[in-house]
């Protein structure tokens, strides 16, 4: 299990919310609100050698703060060329824009899904413009009675499909990597999902990048457990860097060490 590092980004700002609580007009809950723009995290993150992390543009696209989150995240890439994937309004119009500006995947969730569902006929034209090596599927999920419906659109629409083994099958052909958020728990720092990291753990098509509710060291254990150690992780909210308890350094220096028992 490796960090993948983050960068989200509102209003132009490097922020950290709490899942579920982000709207078209406004913020339910920030939990830090960074000094420093993406200048600064991207070549945090480099200097630490931290690749694979995510960008994320927080305002909806098409927005005057969409192109303030745009500008921030292109100072992050050129600080750290190849080393963040970018998400958040991702199109086949828009995609390349991210590539050239040197990400390594675009995320996509939203695009892909029409009236709940997965639209193949979008899902297949993002592969045709980026191809499958450079598109990455966040299927972020809150938990219901059925298991972990899949949510768009800021996590504020539940589409009618769900995390399952048949889903993660049936995508991999069109994914290089997925991205899962535990949207229940994004945020507040009170502990994973297991079953979420079980399910996932159980299931090895791809590389998975789990986020959602480390807020402790403990946390890491029980995500390593849960995951089969298959699973790299991200951190938030809870990180020293964004105004938690838990020091990058020391982070990266446990899963180090952890690997190597």
């Amino acid at each position: 299990m490796r960090l993948r590092p983050c960068i989200d980004i509102h209003d132009g700002q490097v922020k950290q919310i709490v899942g579920g609580s982000l709207f078209d007009l406004g913020v339910g809950k920030t939990n830090f609100t960074a000094t420093e723009g993406g200048a600064f995290y991207g070549q945090l993150y480099g200097e630490l050698g931290l690749d694979g992390g995510h960008i994320i543009l927080l305002n909806p696209a098409g927005t005057e703060n969409y192109e303030a989150d745009k500008r921030t995240a292109k100072d992050a890439l050129e600080a750290f060329p190849g080393g963040f994937m970018v998400g958040g309004g991702i199109t086949p119009e828009n995609a390349a824009e991210f590539l050239q500006a040197g990400a390594t995947h675009v995320i996509v969730t939203s695009y892909v899904f029409r009236d709940g569902r997965v639209d193949m006929e979008r899902l297949e034209r993002l592969v045709r413009e980026v191809g499958r090596e450079h598109l990455v599927l966040d299927l972020s999920c809150k938990r219901t009675d059925r298991g972990y419906c899949i949510a768009t659109d800021r996590w504020q629409k539940l589409t009618e499909v769900y995390v399952t083994d048949e889903t993660l099958d049936m995508l991999r052909t069109f994914s290089a990597e997925y991205l899962i958020h535990a949207v229940d728990v994004e945020g507040k720092r009170n502990g994973i999902e297991e079953p979420l990291a079980e399910l996932l753990g159980n299931w090895a098509g791809l590389p998975v990048t789990y986020a959602g509710g480390v807020g402790s060291f403990r946390d890491l254990e029980i995500l390593r457990k849960a995951g089969k150690n298959r699973l790299d992780v991200t951190i938030g909210s809870a990180l020293s860097i964004f105004g938690g308890d838990m020091d990058l350094k020391e982070v990266i220096d446990f899963l180090r060490d952890e690997d190597m028992q």
